[in-house]
């Protein structure tokens, strides 16, 4: 039985009850969190603690634990979940309220819950075949470097993809591709890595911000630009990045070939320097 954490308690998961008065259900007044866990170790722990302090902090959302004690909860779930190789789901939201009213009252008391999931996606069939996108137009909200729990265009665009065949979609915004439902974009031109820069149109990635920096340290050059579905189709590799995916090879876009079909050899590259990376970092 899958255990869980609810404001400071761990039980079963399947007894982690939060009231129909709390505000991330709601109106999605909350955020949400995902971090790795390879070999029942957490990966790149404090990059994806840092960007939930961002997220808090930019729409007024007190953390009620501090990083030390979010981290020692999550290798306690690692622990007593037995979990080797998978995820941790973190949400914070503002908390269950008297009655539903937009202005939340001022003492309310934050939810925070966190559970894992396992999965294996060091060694998914994925990685050897690489994946198909689909693009679909961006319908979310302005502030993207939110990590929201309001996820609604972001899970119809995961069934566009699923239905067309695809694993992932990418969204697109005046012409230019923003990021993947769950990802973080890049295409390689001429050998050099291309993806959007941060800002408030996109989520800062963990892994890709690892992953880039990481990259530069090999020799390979990071251009932050914006690309076209155009430019991605014609380009020599596709890839996106994510905690659940690591680094992961785009072979088709919207139907057309990118490359030879095959996973290319720069993503190849970055993904085992990753792992490598994850391995020697991890807590």
């Amino acid at each position: 039985m899958s255990i869980a954490y609810l404001n400071g308690q761990f039980l079963p998961l399947a007894d982690a009850r939060i009231s129909v008065l709390d505000r991330g259900f709601l109106f999605a007044d909350g955020i949400y969190e995902v971090t790795a866990v390879i070999e029942g170790k957490l990966i790149d722990s404090r990059s994806h603690l840092d960007r939930l302090g961002r997220s808090a902090s930019t729409i007024g959302l007190p953390v009620p634990l501090i990083p030390d004690a979010i981290e020692a909860v999550q290798k306690e779930l690692v622990a007593c979940n037995g979990l080797e190789e998978g995820l941790i789901y973190l949400q914070l939201t503002r908390g269950a309220d008297e009655g539903r009213d937009f202005l939340p009252s001022p003492d309310l008391q934050p939810t925070l819950v966190m559970f894992v999931q396992p999965k294996r996606f060091l060694n998914a069939p994925s990685v050897k075949t690489g994946i198909a996108v689909v693009t679909t137009p961006d319908l979310r909200w302005a502030r993207r470097d939110i990590k929201s729990v309001g996820l609604l265009a972001q899970a119809m665009a995961k069934r566009i993809a699923a239905d067309a065949g695809a694993q992932e979609a990418w969204m697109v915004e005046d012409g230019q591709v923003t990021e993947g439902a769950s990802s973080t974009a890049y295409i390689v031109q001429d050998g050099a890595i291309v993806t959007r820069p941060y800002s408030q149109a996109v989520l800062a990635g963990c892994t890709g911000a690892a992953l880039t920096a990481l990259a530069e340290e090999a020799g390979i050059a990071v251009i932050h630009r914006s690309f076209t579905v155009a430019e991605a189709q014609a380009a020599q590799e596709a890839f996106i990045t994510s905690a659940s995916t690591l680094c992961q090879s785009v072979v088709r876009i919207d139907g057309q070939m990118i490359g030879d079909g095959k996973p290319g050899p720069i993503a190849a590259q970055l993904r085992d320097i990753y792992v490598d990376f994850a391995r020697r970092t991890a807590i």
